[in-house]
């Protein structure tokens, strides 16, 4: 009898990264029999720095960097990401290979009242979150809103919430859905309201690029109208030098009439807002990004990235 391959993933340590490898691990293990996989834990620089809001951080390969490395010296086989914490410039030596298809895209309000929505919330409510992007939008629709900073995994943020003064918080559908909290989730909100993070609710698989025979096991896991999409929206971020931590909303998604794409940048009070929307080929989904990145910037989202820019290195 022939002994089995092994595959070995790489995976953040989070309730939320765990989902994510286990859900890979068994989509491989479904499409090819042969092959065994282990996980492989790894702590990264985003994990271990808890106390300080992301955006004083700064967000190159935050959650990402100590899984590339792993990856470059061959001591894992892949690397799942979800695809918002993946920064657009992939070091030489690694590609990313697969985009799995995407779960729900949109935020999600969590609060103590079913049924409540960023219209409902009271005058002057306190919501939380860690994200500039959802700040500055959120301020947009409702600049009475007091802004408080939250860190830490799905589980932990919720812990958190149940335990504050807070009206809410706002997460990312996909994670809470992914974890089975869905019961915490008060309203859906829509991508009118709130753009999502590029690439949020799907998945990325990063490989050393020189493993062909891994990338070929990996084929079944793609989507292709997800992977499209994902093309678009990371080229729109990567032509604004957009990291997760920027006020940046996208969502491009893929329909039988051509792939349709909504970009935003604002600032980070929300009193400006740059949004546009089109449609174009799938097969030119890169340049479709690029395209709406560079008319938001001489609408003037360039003079408010580089004051957001400024003061972030100060």
């Amino acid at each position: 009898m022939s002994k089995k391959k092994t595959l070995i993933i790489g995976s953040r340590s989070s309730d939320l990264a765990l989902w994510q490898a286990k859900y890979v691990k068994g989509e491989i293990e479904k499409h090819h029999k042969d092959i065994k996989v282990i996980i492989e834990l790894v702590k990264t620089k985003g994990d271990k720095i808890l106390n300080i809001a992301l955006s004083k951080i700064g967000d190159k390969g935050l959650f990402t960097k100590e899984l590339e490395i792993a990856l470059l010296n061959k001591k894992i086989d892949l690397a799942v990401h979800s695809l918002k914490d993946l920064q657009t410039e992939i070091p030489a030596g690694l590609k990313l290979a697969v985009v799995t298809k995407r779960h729900a895209v949109e935020d999600v309000l969590i609060s103590r009242k079913k049924g409540m929505t960023i219209d409902k919330l009271p005058e002057n409510a306190i919501v939380a979150t860690g994200s500039l992007r959802r700040r500055s939008q959120l301020q947009h629709l409702r600049p009475d809103i007091k802004i408080v900073e939250l860190r830490g995994n799905v589980p932990t943020r919720i812990k958190k919430f149940l335990g504050s003064n807070w009206d809410a918080i706002i997460l990312a559908r996909a994670g809470v859905e992914r974890l089975k909290m869905k019961k915490y989730i008060s309203s859906v909100i829509s991508t009118e309201q709130i753009l999502p993070a590029v690439g949020q609710g799907a998945l990325g698989i990063e490989i050393n690029s020189e493993n062909k025979s891994v990338e070929d096991i990996l084929t079944p896991l793609n989507d292709d109208a997800t992977f499209f999409a994902i093309k678009a929206e990371r080229a729109f971020l990567k032509t604004l030098e957009g990291g997760c931590q920027v006020p940046i909303g996208a969502f491009a998604e893929l329909k039988k009439n051509g792939l349709y794409f909504d970009g935003l940048v604002g600032s980070i009070d929300g009193s400006i807002t740059f949004r546009k929307k089109v449609r174009g080929s799938k097969y030119h989904a890169e340049l479709l990004g690029k395209k709406v990145a560079k008319d938001l910037k001489r609408a003037g989202a360039k003079k408010v990235l580089e004051e957001i820019y400024s003061l972030s290195r100060k």
